[in-house]
């Protein structure tokens, strides 16, 4: 299969949560670059085609699109440059496992 990616996704495994329309689901970024990412959730039909990802660590926010679904794991194209946790106020939300 031919490489397409304009950048090399850099493997991690790193917490974050899938954010959309008041609700949020835990997930785990297993490959990440300027452009995208993948990761893993635990039902895939659950994510909508666009939500926003939200790095546990730092609290950095990306704008997603569903590029792909492979069983739970989600290749999602970045909309927009990341918001810094300071630039935006998360909302309150429940997190659902």
């Amino acid at each position: 299969m031919e490489e397409r990616r304009k950048y090399p996704r850099t493997e991690v495994d790193q917490a974050a949560y899938v954010s959309s329309g008041g609700s949020v689901m835990s997930c785990r970024v297993r490959n990440i670059s300027p452009e995208g990412a993948a990761i893993d959730v635990e039902n895939a039909a659950f994510v909508p085609p666009q939500f926003q990802l939200v790095m546990a660590e730092d609290s950095s926010v990306r704008e997603c699109r569903i590029a792909w679904i492979q069983q739970n794991r989600i290749g999602v194209t970045f909309a927009a440059s990341p918001q810094g946790s300071q630039d935006h106020k998360q909302p309150e939300l429940s997190v659902t496992s």
